[in-house]
């Protein structure tokens, strides 16, 4: 079969590089000493609570590994061996206004034929794990990464690029402030990190009916919800079985690789349905992004198993669940089928991860890795009209589109 490839794009996992006053413009002066920009060496580094964190080695993205710079390595292509810095200094590159702006980059998806896209921060990648001991700090550096966020990309930018203000829920009240404030905005969409917050009571999963009320308003507004790759939780875990020379993501051994797998997203998610949250507010839209696929399989498993032996436990029957209020976006290099196979084919959305080094170096690239026979029909839903439903957008397949 020729695989089908004139359809109209939506790409689900595309990025923003930030500016260092993303996080320090609007950041309330008593804060200010507890988020810095320093200089190590010929380095910036940024310190946040006194402790420079380098989870992103290069927080300026002045100059950045070009898009696809890594894709031999995600592909399974590294033959030579060759480590992520290497691929990284071969392939680097100053960083251009499309990276940085919501013009240039409506310039550049239409030279890479994308209709539309969901945008996310980078900078918010290290900014709840490493403020997660400071409550309020956490609440204060989000907040000023949205208000930077709208300022400089809007939340929504010519109903094509749909950025994704960040909610955290470290303080429930605070949390749905920010809420309100994007919605007050014109945000279509919101991004949550998938894992348990630091409150007054210590770490908690956002899935307790403690947090209720927010997840009640979010179903009411009919906002779906991002849960995207992030810095990972276990970190204090890891460290147990091999301590770390830095946290550099580029420097992670094979041991780090394996082990932290995708612990965060399976974690979450079956908080979301074993907690009852998804039950309780069964409109909720969730997607996973940027967290793979391969976990999908195992976890159903889990999910049978143990429906089987105590089924008491569970309000409704997990899967049920999961295809009732969850999408997926597989890595680039991984298997539609997994999707297909357990959540189905309604829920299955395409990321190119653009323009990150471990993304594709443009997104209609995936041709040269999608090996499934996929109908037209099929082509629609995955690359496009699945993530338009998921921001209850119109579809754009013609056999599925409503006459005005």
């Amino acid at each position: 079969m020729t695989t089908f490839t004139d359809v109209p794009i939506f790409d689900a996992d595309t990025h923003m590089y930030e500016t260092t006053e993303a996080l320090t413009k609007f950041l309330p002066e008593k804060y200010k000493s507890a988020v810095q920009f320093i200089q190590v060496g010929r380095q910036t580094r940024i310190s946040i609570l006194g402790k420079i964190r380098d989870y992103i080695p290069n927080p300026t993205f002045d100059r950045v590994a070009a898009p696809g710079a890594w894709e031999k390595f995600f592909a399974g292509q590294n033959e030579e061996g060759r480590s992520l810095r290497e691929m990284a200094v071969e392939k680097s590159m100053d960083s251009i206004p499309a990276f940085r702006e919501p013009g240039p980059r409506l310039e550049a998806i239409d030279a890479q034929g994308v209709d539309e896209a969901i945008v996310y921060p980078t900078l918010a990648n290290l900014v709840e794990a490493s403020a997660s001991e400071d409550p309020e700090l956490c609440s204060a550096m989000i907040h000023a990464l949205n208000r930077w966020m709208l300022e400089t990309w809007g939340f929504t930018h010519a109903d094509r690029l749909f950025m994704t203000p960040v909610i955290n829920l470290g303080q429930l009240d605070e949390g749905l402030k920010e809420l309100e404030y994007v919605q007050e905005n014109g945000a279509k969409v919101i991004l949550i990190k998938p894992s348990p917050v630091k409150n007054w009571k210590g770490w908690r999963s956002p899935a307790l009916p403690e947090f209720d009320p927010f997840w009640r308003e979010v179903e009411a507004s009919g906002m779906p919800v991002v849960l995207h790759a992030s810095q990972p939780p276990l970190d204090s875990y890891i460290n147990m079985w091999e301590p770390p020379n830095s946290q550099v993501f580029t420097e992670m051994s094979a041991f780090r690789w394996i082990a932290l797998g995708h612990r965060e997203i399976t974690d979450m998610l079956t908080s979301l349905i074993t907690h009852g949250t998804l039950t309780r507010f069964p409109k909720l839209r969730i997607a996973s992004v940027e967290n793979g696929s391969s976990w999908l399989h195992p976890l159903f498993d889990d999910f049978e198993l143990y429906y089987k032996k105590m089924p008491q436990a569970f309000p409704e029957h997990p899967i049920d669940v999961f295809r009732r209020n969850v999408w997926i976006s597989p890595f680039w290099e991984g298997s539609v089928e997994d999707v297909v196979e357990t959540v189905g084919w309604d829920r299955v959305m395409f990321g190119s991860d653009f323009p990150h080094p471990e993304g594709l170096e443009e997104p209609k690239g995936i041709f040269r890795y999608n090996e499934e026979d996929l109908s037209e029909k099929r082509m629609y839903d995955f690359m496009g009209d699945n993530a338009r439903r998921f921001l209850g957008l119109p579809v754009r397949n013609p056999a599925e589109m409503v006459p005005a």
